[in-house]
């Protein structure tokens, strides 16, 4: 009998299923398993990521298995803190896996669409999909004109509790990606539609 003490363990925020909210795949159904914790202090983060449960991989499969849905998005807090090849084979074999990060840390093999949204010194050299907050205090976008990336998303930045400003944010994005059409605007759709 295998000791349970050896079994490795994930802290992991929670699990639902929901459609994407922002991005390429915007509207895409899928099942996000957020893990807690992050490397960064964003002043702006919206997400509460700190609580979690202690799951293994098989927990993990096991509830995502329970949607019906064969795409799963890896998010956090940020995920790259945990996320392995092993929990990738072990947890998300059979499905289509995207995983949403800062860059911060190196991308583990088996993710098919990674989004990176840099917040600081960015270690991984190339995604499917660079996701730039834009707003005030942000990188410009012209220095992540030549990352390498298959699509450049640029979503202005939601100003809690300042609607003018985030107002002003989204005119400000439309009409820089219609200056620089390499862009494409991505929109935080899900809190338009107050989903998860």
């Amino acid at each position: 009998m295998r000791n349970s003490a050896m079994v490795k363990t994930y802290r992991v925020n929670e699990i639902f299923y929901s459609l994407q909210g922002e991005g390429v795949y915007t509207g895409v159904p899928m099942v996000f398993v957020r893990f807690a914790g992050c490397n960064m202090r964003c002043p702006f983060c919206d997400t509460q990521h700190e609580p979690y449960t202690m799951m293994t991989a098989q927990e993990i499969r096991a509830q995502i298995m329970a949607f019906g849905c064969n795409t799963v998005c890896l998010t956090g807090g940020e995920p790259t803190l945990q996320v392995t090849e092993e929990l990738i084979a072990e947890a998300f074999d059979g499905f289509r896996v995207h995983m949403e990060t800062n860059g911060s840390n190196t991308m583990p093999q088996g993710v098919d669409w990674a989004v990176v949204s840099p917040k600081g010194r960015v270690m991984v050299t190339q995604c499917q999909e660079l996701k730039l907050l834009y707003g005030k205090g942000m990188d410009s976008p012209e220095h992540w004109e030549h990352f390498d990336a298959q699509v450049l998303s640029l979503q202005p930045m939601d100003v809690e509790g300042d609607a003018e400003a985030t107002r002003q944010n989204v005119i400000s994005a439309i009409e820089y990606c219609k200056k620089h059409p390499r862009w494409r605007l991505s929109l935080q759709t899900h809190k338009m539609i107050n989903i998860k």
